[in-house]
């Protein structure tokens, strides 16, 4: 008996990437936090120790759980190959304009041969309403007299209310992280479709991102 072919979205559990924020299927929301790494290797050992201890306490004040993640990709030398090909263009000494096109062979010999590998860390913030209405909904949606309009405008009311929650959660968590040194930023909604599109096409360095995979 021969298996019926699925799309990948039936298997990834989004409904809908809305203003940045992630909606599940079971009405769950989740936003993305893009932080910036920092190198302990060239702080002190007091330093580095004071770094450890802020994070330590920024985890200990959480009373909601979070998911760090990271995310290695292919890094695409081609504009950084551009900028020296520019630059070698407008260089009027002979010397240096060599030296340049040599370097840039060196960079295209190098990754031909070697993937040069760079790393994003993101925070998934996450928001559980306490109560939720999906039974009730559908027997509202058969039973209820309200227009669609009308459940439309409920709708974005309940969405507005549910991400309020999570914004003061990402406000405790972009705020923790400053105080750890750490610069943070939320994920807007392309952005976060990029983030699931690496994950199901991590060998892909570049290309046009169709805003359907996810929603």
């Amino acid at each position: 008996m021969a298996l019926s072919a699925k799309a990948t979205q039936e298997f990834v559990p989004i409904r809908e990437v809305r203003d940045g924020i992630i909606i599940l299927k079971n009405d769950e929301l989740r936003a993305i936090i893009l932080a910036n790494s920092v190198n302990l290797s060239l702080k002190s050992v007091d330093e580095q120790k004071a770094t450890i201890m802020q994070f330590q306490n920024f985890l200990n004040t959480l009373d909601f759980s979070i998911q760090i993640s990271i995310q290695s990709r292919k890094r695409d030398m081609k504009p950084y190959l551009l900028l020296l090909e520019n630059r070698m263009k407008l260089q009027n000494e002979p010397l240096l304009k060599l030296q340049t096109k040599e370097y840039m062979e060196f960079i295209k010999n190098f990754t031909d041969n070697v993937n040069i590998m760079t790393k994003n860390f993101f925070i998934v913030v996450p928001y559980t309403p306490k109560s939720f209405n999906t039974n009730t909904g559908f027997f509202d949606k058969i039973f209820s007299k309200k227009n669609s309009k009308e459940l439309r405008n409920a709708e974005k009311v309940d969405f507005e209310e549910k991400r309020s929650q999570l914004e003061q959660r990402i406000s405790v968590i972009t705020q923790g992280l400053a105080s750890c040194g750490v610069k943070s930023e939320q994920l807007g909604t392309e952005e976060v479709v990029e983030v699931f599109y690496k994950v199901f096409n991590p060998g892909e360095v570049e290309g046009k991102i169709d805003l359907e995979k996810i929603n």
